[in-house]
């Protein structure tokens, strides 16, 4: 080999190096001449689908519980959306409107409206001026199947929190299901009334600061 051809040849490992093979598109040698590198740069990119929640098959249930016994209902969530790559949940989002919160526990219809009335009041959710609360994923780690860590951020009355917790979410086709329970302290959004944590010698009259928000959304493919 000469000298050139030894130099050409080194001038074009040493460029190899500096590119990795999806981009080298092709190298030429000439003759006395430096090797000639033709780069193609990939925009490729990832692609991302989008399901919608719907709201009318989706169900959210609130649990709540005091020193005395405990409570339930519904609530509806008003809008939401989740992004699947390749089946797998890399973000979304959903909104809740309190306005839609609902007793299922008392029969007497008194008492029903009265705790409603309640938990729309500025004691507890203030619904008149902060009518939505919102969800929002930061993170999704697939943990095993159809199971995921999920991490986000939560806002309650202007108020917005970190929360994590296991959910299920089984897409299948153009359809998504997604499941989760959600636990809340609601301290942590000026939801103090009758807290043993804010008040003293409540007695039975405590409200713990934990409740549940289970969590069942349907979506379909945008």
């Amino acid at each position: 080999m000469t000298k050139l051809s030894g130099a050409v040849l080194f001038t074009a490992f040493v460029s190899l190096t500096a590119f990795t093979p999806s981009t080298i598109k092709s190298v030429k040698l000439t003759k006395g001449r430096a090797a000639t590198i033709k780069t193609v740069t990939s925009n490729k990119k990832l692609k991302i689908s989008t399901f919608k929640v719907d709201n009318e098959s989706s169900k959210l249930t609130w649990a709540a519980k005091k020193a005395t016994g405990d409570h339930n209902g519904e609530v509806k969530v008003s809008n939401g959306n989740f992004a699947i790559e390749n089946n797998v949940l890399k973000g979304g989002s959903f909104d809740i409107d309190l306005n839609t919160i609902t007793d299922a526990d008392l029969t007497d219809q008194a008492s029903n409206d009265k705790l409603v009335s309640t938990l729309k009041s500025e004691t507890f959710f203030n619904t008149e001026k902060f009518p939505k609360a919102n969800f929002v994923i930061s993170s999704a780690t697939k943990t095993s199947g159809n199971q995921y860590d999920v991490k986000g951020k939560l806002t309650i009355k202007g108020i917005t929190n970190d929360v994590s917790f296991p959910a299920t979410v089984t897409v299948n086709g153009k359809k998504l299901a997604a499941t989760a329970k959600i636990t809340i302290d609601r301290t942590k959004y000026d939801i103090k009334f009758r807290s043993k944590n804010f008040f003293e010698n409540l007695g039975d009259k405590v409200i713990y600061d934990d409740f549940d928000l289970n969590v069942n959304l349907n979506a379909s493919a945008q």
